[in-house]
């Protein structure tokens, strides 16, 4: 009869050997094993507040356009482009630091509408940050990097305050995620373009590493961008960026290659230059061998392709010289110091505080408070502060205000101190706000009533 520590390294045995088998059906079924659905996102369980931009999305636009040639933050690891590699799966090689903005823009709309922050927030105001319901954050809504674990000692770090509070850091991040996606070619993904030598400046070639931005998942995965998968409508008409198509019966890669071709529309004009995308030819043997659902599975040797014709080369922007002054500016941190009160059991105005954080630079200053103890309640605790440069003119800025109350339970004592800091991923200082509470509750002995 096998001992107690024999029959646990048994069944450590059978759990490893499920781990395992789970792990390969799941890179079978869905490109390469996803990570875990998340519990929590980086702000949870309060919300960060950003700056919702122009109606006719000028300021995206433009954003968008100097990302796709790393004129937004060249250099840096998180936000910076990488060199895009060029090549087919021998001949591999580090190249520009650039990627098409006809389909960053594109990904902008199907991610978000272009949108920085929640619906209920007006244009040119300051609101409700954007978080989807699987933690996307924002314009190019990022899930990468923003879910638990956090920084230290479990507070957000400051790039997930900047892609949750500035539209440039949040778009900066998604064109090196888009990035990233190509690069991870031939290793993780099959090659687009084996007849045009990985040519990252045709945007055909970019179906793969689209596809791949919105998860590289096939039958059997909890959202299919399989384009052959049985479970999607064929044939499909081309999508088109206007709202009146169902999105659940297209792959994500041509949801975006369809508002490529089909821009969005608003104020009575296109928001981009159109351009006539083309997908793979199914009816062609070449796309269709490739692309059956056989082929799908992890190192995806069989699914390398020729590029889809005809061809498209991108545009490159034609930026100004100071773009990053107009789209970053200078931004200066400017918050309340000295000491506040709190009166548990006062008045509603007695039992909250206000702190007033302002930037009297120019461009979008984002901000984080951070409590020193877990009973100070700051909402938002994150967000943006509009400076020169910024139009404001429906609410919620120039300067941004933190409501401060406390959790009564998590008080170590009916008197209590701590300080709230306010810091800047994109402008240098702080300030420390010291923090009084006082609650001081009459509590009744249990089991007794008052005598008359």
């Amino acid at each position: 009869m096998p001992n107690a520590s024999s029959a646990r390294r048994t069944l450590l045995g059978a759990l490893l050997l499920a781990t395992i088998l789970g792990a390969v059906q799941s890179t079978t079924l869905g490109g390469v094993n996803a990570p875990p659905a998340a519990h929590a996102c980086a702000f949870d369980p309060l919300r960060p507040a950003a700056y919702e931009a122009d109606a006719l999305r000028e300021r995206y636009l433009l954003g968008l356009d100097a990302a796709a040639v790393n004129r937004l933050f060249p250099g840096d690891t998180y936000f910076g482009l990488p060199p895009v590699e060029v090549g087919t799966r021998s001949n591999r090689a580090p190249g520009a630091a650039a990627v098409p903005v006809e389909i960053l823009r594109a990904i902008g709309w199907v991610e978000s509408t272009l949108t920085m922050a929640s619906r209920s927030t007006r244009f040119e105001s300051i609101g409700p940050a954007l978080v989807s319901f699987d933690c996307g954050h924002g314009v190019m809504q990022i899930t990468t990097g923003m879910t638990v674990p956090l920084g230290a000692e479990g507070r957000p770090t400051e790039n997930q305050i900047a892609v949750a509070t500035s539209d440039t850091h949040n778009i900066a991040r998604g064109a090196r995620i888009l990035a990233s996606k190509w690069n991870d070619a031939p290793g993780l993904r099959p090659v687009a373009g084996t007849d045009t030598n990985g040519d990252p400046t045709l945007i055909e070639n970019w179906y793969y590493a689209i596809w791949a931005y919105n998860g590289f998942t096939g039958p059997g995965s909890r959202q299919s961008n399989h384009p052959l998968d049985p479970n999607l409508a064929w044939p499909r008409s081309e999508y088109r960026c206007d709202g009146k198509q169902s999105r659940t019966r297209y792959p994500y890669q041509e949801l975006v290659m369809g508002c490529v071709a089909n821009p969005a529309e608003r104020g009575g004009q296109d928001l981009w230059a159109a351009v006539p995308a083309s997908l793979p030819d199914f009816t062609q043997p070449q796309f269709f061998n490739a692309m059956r659902l056989a082929s799908f599975k992890f190192p995806y040797l069989e699914m390398d392709i020729p590029t889809p014709q005809p061809a498209h080369r991108t545009v490159t922007p034609q930026l100004v010289s100071n773009i990053e002054g107009i789209l970053l500016g200078t931004p200066r941190l400017s918050a309340d110091g000295g000491t506040i009160t709190i009166h548990a059991n006062g008045t509603p105005d007695q039992a909250t505080a206000t702190i007033r954080v302002a930037n009297p630079g120019t461009g979008l200053l984002s901000w984080s408070a951070t409590p020193s103890d877990n009973f100070l309640i700051v909402d938002p605790p994150a967000g943006s502060a509009a400076g020169a440069g910024i139009p404001c003119t429906a609410g919620g800025c120039p300067d941004a205000v933190i409501n401060v109350s406390i959790n009564p339970t998590l008080l170590p004592a009916s008197r209590a101190s701590g300080t709230i800091t306010i810091t800047s991923p994109n402008a240098p200082g702080s300030t420390t706000v010291r923090v009084q509470v006082f609650a001081e509750f009459e509590v009744a002995a249990p089991g007794t009533s008052r005598a008359p």
